[in-house]
């Protein structure tokens, strides 16, 4: 379930500006994980089978197979990884992704720029619980557009629009579809 109203993980919350809080933070859904998952299953599978099988007794080819296999398993070691450390954050002020372990990456939008934003699932996603976002602005350059695997979609959405496009009663004020004369 995404947190809400809750002081995140300190990788989230130093990127806040300090009259802002932290409204939604969520990882990404853990569905990323299953095209590595399973191309790493399917390697080791094969290096199993070929090392018992049609290369028995070449060495030396074995252990290049074997090398090749501890290759992936690091790749998907450090999707792992990746995900550990991804967020999906909406702020009072801001709609932010956070993402990357070595080079960190901050996409970000106000609140006020945001135009419209949608939301899709496809056959997988209504399977294993996930969505996208699609995140629209005035402007031409958008550092965040979209937003993939989301877990939650359909209750994150209707937070998301209600802080967007809500009444300035109900959440005093968010919206970039509002005509608010306090811009």
């Amino acid at each position: 379930m995404p947190a809400r109203g809750v002081t995140g993980p300190a990788a989230v919350s130093k990127y806040l500006l300090p009259n802002e809080q932290q409204v939604i933070h969520t990882r990404r859904h853990p569905a990323v994980l299953i095209g590595p998952g399973v191309l790493t299953l399917a390697g080791l599978l094969a290096a199993a089978l070929l090392s018992t099988t049609v290369l028995r007794g070449y060495g030396a080819v074995v252990t290049v197979v074997w090398l090749a296999w501890l290759v992936l398993f690091g790749w998907m070691i450090w999707k792992v990884l990746n995900w550990a450390v991804d967020y999906f954050v909406v702020t009072s002020h801001r709609i932010l992704l956070t993402s990357g372990v070595l080079t960190r990456k901050v996409a970000m939008m106000p609140l006020t720029k945001v135009t419209d934003m949608s939301f899709q699932r496809t056959f997988a996603g209504r399977m294993f619980g996930f969505g996208e976002f699609i995140v629209e602005s005035a402007g031409r350059d958008q550092a965040l557009r979209t937003i993939d695997h989301i877990p939650y979609p359909e209750q994150l959405y209707l937070e998301v629009c209600g802080m967007l496009f809500g009444s300035s009663d109900d959440q005093g004020g968010g919206g970039g579809g509002s005509d608010s004369s306090d811009d």
